[in-house]
C-alpha cells in the first residue's frame, strides 16, 4: 500500500485486511510513507505499518457500520515514519499486533532500529521491529485512570496463583506420602511371609 492510494481513502471507513485476527474496520485518519492511522471502535487509534497490509476494502455502496466520533487531531500522533510513532509510545502500556499468537501487551521500554522491548507480566520480550505490524495504546480496561496497570488486580491474581500452586504442592506431597506409606506396608508384609 502506498501513500498516494491511502490519501484517496482519507476520512473514509475501510476494512484493513479481509479477515483474521489483524482485520479491523475503522476510519482512515492519516497516511504516511510507511504507516497509517486508523480510528477503530474497539481499539481506538491504531498505527499500522503499510508493508504488512494485504488489502484495504472500501464498501462504496452501503458503507461499513462505524459509529465513533472523530477525535481531536492532537489526540493521535502524526509522525513522518513508523519508528517515530513507536518511539513516542515508550513507557506506555501498549498493544502490539492486534490478535493471534503474536499479540503482545505491556509496558514498552526500549526502541531501537532492530527491536522493541516490552515488559509483559513477568517477562521481558524483545520483538523484532520488522515484525511489529501495528501498535496502539493499551485499552483502558487494563489500566487505571492514571495510565498504570491496576496493581491490586495483579497482586490478587498472583495471590490466587500462589494459593493454587500451594494447594497443588500439598496434594502432591499428600499423594507421595500415602504412596510411601503403602509401599512400606507392602514391604513389611512381604518380609513377614
Amino acid at each position: 500500500m502506498n501513500k498516494d492510494l491511502l490519501l484517496t481513502l482519507m476520512n473514509k471507513v475501510v476494512r484493513v485486511d479481509r479477515g483474521g485476527p489483524e482485520s479491523r474496520i475503522g476510519k482512515l485518519m492519516a497516511a504516511e510513507d510507511d504507516h497509517f492511522v486508523l480510528l477503530t471502535e474497539k481499539d481506538g487509534i491504531v498505527y499500522y505499518k503499510t508493508q504488512h497490509i494485504k488489502s484495504i476494502t472500501l464498501n462504496s455502496k452501503d458503507g461499513m457500520e462505524f459509529s465513533v466520533e472523530d477525535p481531536a487531531t492532537d489526540s493521535y500522533l502524526l509522525a513522518p515514519d513508523f519508528k517515530t510513532v513507536v518511539s513516542s509510545l515508550r513507557h506506555n502500556w501498549v498493544k502490539v499486533n492486534r490478535g493471534g499468537p503474536e499479540m503482545l501487551e505491556g509496558i514498552m521500554d526500549e526502541v531501537t532500529d532492530d527491536y522493541i522491548t516490552i515488559f509483559s507480566k513477568e517477562e521481558i520480550i524483545r520483538l523484532a521491529m520488522y515484525h511489529v505490524r501495528n501498535i496502539s495504546l493499551g485499552t483502558t480496561s487494563e489500566k487505571t485512570n492514571d495510565g498504570k496497570k491496576n496493581q491490586e488486580n495483579t497482586n490478587e491474581n498472583k495471590n490466587d496463583s500462589n494459593e493454587s500452586s500451594n494447594k497443588m504442592t500439598e496434594n502432591n506431597n499428600k499423594s507421595k506420602n500415602e504412596k510411601i506409606a503403602n509401599d512400606r506396608g507392602r514391604n513389611t508384609r512381604n518380609r513377614r511371609r
